[in-house]
């Protein structure tokens, strides 16, 4: 696999803390304007930049992408963003309690994702991909990386070991208490050789990024061809060996019984699956279970998981579609009803009962983490797993390193 260096956009070190932001998909509009209130160096301003604005601009109004654009000139122009004039790569150690993943942030080919190199395992949605389109357009900058993940290399690990024995740029604790670590690497040469020997890249998570930057950089080059289209066709990447990568479940709330009372929906659900009450919350860690919280009971489900089947029909979050969610409580399309809502496993079984016991949802269910070897092996087959599938963690911060189209 191709990678390349970039001339990065990055904080001044000491206020790497203030600027660094949750990624844009990890909050709410509410929520991500109560992290940054009172923080005008926050991320979030470019990421999120409808918080700048009334209530009442919708999301993708014109005017939000423009405040993407004036939210970072403000950054550059205040000298908070130093502007890097020598491409080069960058090691992103996450440490979150005692897992700690270290990761090679560089640039991947367009051409690489157009060719079916940088395998996918999610379909994207339009309104989604589309946004994040005209914010890359908007700002000529990929501002958050796609999070990727390769088969681990003894080579890779051994040229980490060694960026790690130096001065690192950063340092950020953040409020969640990840610490952030990142290192410079001007030497860029034996880390291009060495994923030259690297037979394919994976999107663990940022498939909308990953998207997003591959079509703007189309657009740029359709619109106006010359160095600024030709440096949006190698889009910001973070690129973690396999091993090192933790997932968590992707849990599942839904706001009614689609017209069942509680007993009529215990009974149909006891018909597809085993149904048992528990005394405690239920965090499932084995694949053919999942836990249920309902009118203020927690339940075990579970389920015989097929041997050799099709690798994403047994995914568990597969088999609660299948079985319960579509013909049970009438969700047939995941990705567009507005009646389920998903929590990621961060969260914790808390987050689910304070939805169910506030009323905003009547049931939710616990799910059990996806094995990061399956989603490796649909993304080779072709396939795509069930939108929220998975939850990594940790996640990185944006506004440590942008990738500017041009200077």
């Amino acid at each position: 696999m191709e990678i390349h260096g970039f001339c990065a956009w990055r904080p001044l070190p000491e206020v790497a803390h203030a600027i660094a932001s949750v990624p844009y998909d990890t909050v709410d509009r509410a929520e991500a304007k109560a992290l940054a209130d009172g923080n005008p160096q926050s991320f979030l301003h470019v990421v999120r930049p409808e918080i700048n604005l009334p209530d009442s601009v919708a999301p993708h109004d014109p005017r939000v992408y423009a405040e993407a654009r004036a939210a970072i000139e403000r950054l550059l122009a205040d000298g908070d963003l130093i502007v890097d004039h020598h491409p080069a790569m960058y090691l992103y150690r996450l440490q979150m309690g005692a897992h700690l993943q270290r990761g090679i942030v560089a640039c991947c080919n367009a051409a690489d994702y157009n060719d079916g190199l940088i395998l996918r395992h999610e379909k994207t949605r339009q309104d989604k991909e589309d946004d994040r389109t005209r914010h890359v357009r908007a700002v000529a900058a990929n501002t958050g990386p796609v999070f990727l993940t390769y088969q681990d290399d003894a080579t890779i690990d051994q040229l980490v070991d060694r960026v790690e024995e130096s001065q690192p740029l950063y340092r950020v604790k953040a409020p969640d208490e990840v610490i952030h670590t990142i290192w410079k690497i001007v030497d860029v040469g034996p880390f291009v050789e060495a994923f030259r020997g690297v037979s394919r890249f994976y999107i663990a998570d940022g498939h909308h990024r990953a998207a997003a930057a591959v079509r703007a950089a189309a657009e740029l080059q359709e619109a106006q061809p010359g160095p600024v289209a030709d440096e949006a066709r190698h889009f910001l990447s973070v690129l973690f060996p396999a091993t090192q990568l933790k997932v968590l479940g992707y849990h599942r709330v839904v706001s009614d019984l689609h017209g069942l009372d509680k007993e009529a929906f215990l009974a149909k659900l006891q018909t597809v699956l085993t149904v048992v009450p528990t005394a405690h919350a239920v965090e499932p860690l084995a694949r053919g279970s999942a836990g249920m919280y309902l009118d203020g009971q927690w339940y075990t489900l579970s389920w015989t998981v097929p041997q050799g089947g099709d690798p994403v029909t047994s995914l568990d979050v597969s088999v609660l579609q299948d079985r319960v969610l579509a013909p049970i409580l009438g969700i047939a399309d995941p990705r567009t009803s507005a009646r389920i809502a998903f929590i990621g496993g961060i969260r914790g079984t808390v987050a689910l009962e304070r939805e169910v016991d506030s009323g905003r949802a009547t049931v939710a269910f616990s799910m059990c983490p996806v094995a990061v070897e399956d989603v490796m092996a649909i993304a080779e087959a072709g396939r795509e797993m069930p939108p929220k599938s998975t939850w990594f963690e940790p996640k990185l911060r944006s506004g440590l390193l942008v990738h500017p189209f041009a200077p």
